[in-house]
C-alpha cells in the first residue's frame, strides 16, 4: 500500500489525469528481467489492492490491463482469464451486452484476449473474437491496439492457409504499428514477407510506398534477399541466406513453423523444371540437384503425384521416378474434346430455334 500511495503521490504532482506511466516505474527496478517482472506484478496487485475504496475507474481498468498482460507475457493463463473476466465485466451494459459505449476499452481488451488465443493457437475462439473487434465501430482505437488484432489475425489465416487474408492483415498491423512508433513493425513487416513467398505472389512486398523505406534495414534485409531467392526459385541461395542468417530468421517461433513450407513450395518448383524433359529419372540425382536426402525426395515425389503436379510413379527398386507425360497432355485434350461437344450441343440448340 506504501509503494501504491508513494507513486499516487508523485502522479499528483505532475499533474496526471490517474494513469500509471511506464516511464514512472522504470527507475524502480534494477537486477535481472525475472526479478523485474516479480517486482512489477507485485505492484500491480498493490496498486488493485489499493483501488478497491478508492472507485477511480479509469486507473482501475489500466492497472488490470497492464496487469493482463505481464501475465500474459509469463504464460500465466489461468490468472490472466480472471483479469479478462473482470474487464469484461467492466465494460457491460445491465443486460450483460457489450456496452458499445466504451469502444475504446472493448478492444484494448479484444486485443488481450486476442493475443492470449493466438499464443495458445485456439483459432477457434481467436476467429470469433477477431471479427468481432473489427466490427466495433464505436471506437477511435489507438493504432498499437489495431496493429496487435491486425497481427494476430495475420497469423490465424496464416495458420489456416489463407495467404492472401493473411498478407492484407500484416500490411493493415504493419501500418499501424508504423504510425504509432512501435518497433513491432519490423516483426510485421517480416510476415509481411512471409505471407507474400507462401500466397507464391510475384509482387515484390517492398514496392509499396509504406515498406519501401525498409527495404534496406539490417533486420529486414535477410527477408528481403529471401524473397529474391524464392521468385527465382534459387534454391541453393535460399538456403545460403537461411543458413547465414539464422538467428535474425528462424529464432522467431512464427517463421520457423512455416520454413518447411517455404522449402517445400521452391523444391517443388525445382523438381518440376528439372523432371519436364525426362520421362525417366533417377531418384538419386534428383536428391543431389535438390541438395536433400533420397527419403525426403521420395516423401516429396508421393506428395506431388497425390496432388497430381506430376503424373508419374516411383519404382523404389530401381530408385527410378517414371513419368507419364501423355496422362498430363490426354487430360488437356479430353478436357477440348470436352468443350468442343459443349459447343456443339449449343450451335444446334440456337439452329433449331431459328429453324
Amino acid at each position: 500500500t506504501t509503494l501504491f500511495r508513494s507513486k499516487q503521490q508523485k502522479s499528483k504532482r505532475q499533474g496526471s489525469s490517474g494513469g500509471i506511466a511506464e516511464t514512472d516505474l522504470k527507475p524502480c527496478f534494477g537486477g535481472e528481467a525475472e526479478t523485474k517482472m516479480d517486482l512489477l506484478q507485485e505492484f500491480y496487485e498493490t496498486t488493485l489492492e489499493a483501488l478497491k475504496d478508492a472507485k477511480n475507474d479509469r486507473l482501475w481498468f489500466k492497472t488490470n490491463t497492464k496487469l493482463g498482460k505481464l501475465y500474459l507475457e509469463r504464460e500465466e493463463f489461468g490468472k490472466l482469464q480472471k483479469i479478462l473476466r473482470q474487464l469484461h465485466q467492466s465494460c457491460q451494459t445491465d443486460d450483460g451486452e457489450d456496452d458499445l459505449k466504451k469502444g475504446t476499452q472493448l478492444l484494448e481488451i479484444y486485443a488481450l484476449e486476442i493475443q492470449m488465443y493466438t499464443a495458445q493457437k485456439n483459432n477457434k475462439k481467436l476467429k470469433a473474437l477477431y471479427e468481432q473487434s473489427l466490427h466495433i465501430k464505436s471506437a477511435i482505437p489507438h493504432p498499437l491496439i489495431m496493429g496487435v488484432i491486425r497481427e494476430c489475425g495475420g497469423k490465424m489465416h496464416l495458420r489456416e492457409g489463407e495467404f492472401e487474408k493473411a498478407h492484407t492483415d500484416f500490411f493493415e498491423a504493419f501500418k499501424n504499428y508504423d504510425e504509432s512508433g512501435s518497433p513491432r513493425r519490423t516483426t510485421c513487416l517480416k510476415y509481411l514477407v512471409l505471407a507474400n513467398m507462401l500466397m507464391k505472389s510475384g509482387i515484390n512486398p517492398f514496392d509499396s510506398q509504406e515498406a519501401k523505406p525498409y527495404k534496406n534495414d539490417p533486420e529486414i534485409l535477410a527477408m528481403t534477399n529471401l524473397v529474391s531467392a524464392y521468385q527465382n526459385n534459387d534454391i541453393t541461395e535460399f538456403e545460403k541466406i537461411l543458413k547465414t542468417n539464422h538467428s535474425n530468421i528462424m529464432d522467431d517461433p512464427f517463421i520457423r513453423e512455416h520454413i518447411e513450407e517455404l522449402l517445400r513450395n521452391i523444391r517443388t518448383q525445382v523438381l518440376i523444371k528439372l523432371i519436364k524433359p525426362y520421362t525417366r529419372i533417377h531418384i538419386p540425382f534428383i536428391s543431389k540437384e535438390l541438395n536433400i536426402d533420397v527419403a525426403d525426395v521420395e516423401s516429396l515425389l508421393v506428395q506431388c503425384i497425390l496432388d497430381n503436379t506430376i503424373h508419374g510413379r516411383i519404382d523404389q527398386v530401381n530408385q527410378l521416378l517414371e513419368l507419364d507425360h501423355q496422362k498430363r497432355g490426354g487430360a488437356r485434350y479430353t478436357a477440348l474434346d470436352k468443350w468442343t461437344n459443349q459447343l456443339n450441343t449449343l450451335n444446334q440448340a440456337v439452329v433449331s430455334k431459328l429453324a
